[in-house]
């Protein structure tokens, strides 16, 4: 399977750059799945969890909003937060829900 360029950041760090071969974004306006060769397009991220597959793999990570942008050098979500689902403290993760509430 073809595979393109995917940056996931945070205002915290760098989550995730590296190759991949699908991302699934949770888009205000529907679900968008990304792969390679996708057409230009900037979409806003409404919260949800998004899947990355790499190597057949998929992992999950939990967003809460931001904006992608689909271009010719690949995939970049600026994500107001990122989690992935292995990372998942529970507590903290309802807290900083709250705070953006």
């Amino acid at each position: 399977m073809a595979t393109f360029h995917f940056n996931l950041v945070s205002p915290e760090r760098i989550a995730f750059s590296g190759e991949v071969e699908q991302v699934d974004i949770p888009g205000v306006e529907g679900d968008l799945g990304v792969m390679a060769g996708h057409a230009p397009l900037v979409a806003t991220i409404r919260p949800g969890v998004m899947t990355v597959t790499i190597g057949g793999k998929h992992e999950k990570v939990i967003v809460l909003g931001g904006l992608a942008e689909i271009s010719d050098k690949g995939l970049t979500v600026l994500a107001d937060t990122a989690t992935a689902v292995a990372e998942l403290d529970l507590a903290a993760f309802a807290d900083k829900i709250a705070q953006m509430e």
